[in-house]
């Protein structure tokens, strides 16, 4: 068993990771006796930390919203400007950085008093997110995702309205299990009950989502886990591009640059074949020039004149660079 402080610590961990925890398990998991798991959480609500709970058969522990942030290392400043930061963060195109800072910004919401939420909220609208090529259809509401992060979590379900493709617009009902980024977007794959099917849901069409406070037991997922779900998915789907490109270096090295975006194929020691299916050529472009290799494009045709296109701005900007260098020396 671990000292108490180190235990306090796993136990704080375990009420933020998840909404309710019964008693028992919560014990189990701490290796305790429900006794010492009664005097840990009486040790948590001195310092600070509003932990509910539920007596009976059934009867677990929940860490609540509070009247005050509890006695953390922040104070209210650097609570609102840690929210602020999460939520600039969720837009961020860094590899990892997105899902980490949603399931941080969930569980800074959960103790987070309505004074301070408000002022978050405040200074959300008050921002404007600078975005790739000025495109804001992609753009998804920090507020939206941690909603939605939130009954993931908890495996609660939600309702939302969501905009097909085609314009349709209608009412969900869902099992939310993961939150998915990919690319420049974000997806929540859930299973519609409705449909009665697993879907993946763009978050830019998504709208109003909100919990039902309905908890449910979490269905098999018919794919290896949630990005391959949306992976599959989006193979299936109609899109303006299907990119396929020889690249000269070897698999794992590109895959761990853009397997997230792309499937990578092994061509043979020093060679792989990435693929991906894409609406606009600008992405595959960036992607493929971030990796410092050389490639071959073998489809579709439209990437090499995109790709021409974009050489020549880089030459002539080179040539101009160079231009004013010798007419300053």
């Amino acid at each position: 068993m671990a000292n108490t402080s180190s235990r306090t610590l796993r136990l704080l961990s375990l009420l933020q990771t998840h909404r309710y925890w019964p008693g028992a398990e919560l014990a189990d998991r701490l290796e305790v006796s429900v006794r010492t798991l009664r005097r840990d959480i009486d040790r948590l609500r001195e310092l600070g930390y509003p932990v509910e709970a539920n007596r009976g058969v059934d009867g677990g522990y929940q860490l609540a919203p509070g009247a005050a942030l509890p006695p953390l290392v922040l104070d209210d400043e650097e609570a609102v400007a840690l929210a602020v930061g999460l939520q600039t963060a969720v837009q961020s195109g860094v590899s990892g950085v997105a899902e980490s800072s949603v399931r941080a910004l969930a569980k800074v919401v959960q103790v987070m008093p309505p004074r301070l939420r408000r002022r978050v909220e405040a200074l959300r609208a008050m921002t404007v997110p600078a975005t790739w090529g000025g495109a804001t259809g992609s753009t998804v509401d920090p507020g939206d995702l941690t909603v939605l992060a939130q009954a993931c979590r908890d495996t609660e379900r939600l309702e939302f309205g969501y905009t097909a493709s085609s314009g349709e617009r209608t009412e969900r009902h869902v099992e939310p299990l993961r939150l998915v980024p990919l690319g420049r977007r974000w997806y929540l794959v859930a299973y519609d009950l409705v449909r009665h099917d697993w879907r993946s849901f763009r978050l830019d069409r998504l709208d109003r989502p909100r919990s039902t406070g309905t908890r449910f037991r979490a269905r098999e997922l018919p794919a290896e886990d949630a990005a391959t779900f949306v992976q599959q998915r989006m193979g299936q789907l109609p899109a303006s591009y299907a990119v396929e490109v020889l690249v000269d270096a070897p698999a794992g090295t590109v895959r761990r640059h853009i397997g997230r975006w792309a499937t990578v194929e092994e061509a043979d020691e020093h060679r792989c074949v990435v693929r991906m299916r894409t609406d606009s050529l600008d992405w595959p472009a960036m992607a493929l020039g971030s990796l410092g290799a050389e490639f071959t494009v073998q489809s579709p045709p439209e990437l090499l004149d995109h790709l021409r296109r974009w050489a020549g701005t880089f030459d002539r900007a080179a040539g101009r660079g160079a231009a004013d260098h010798v007419g300053n020396a």
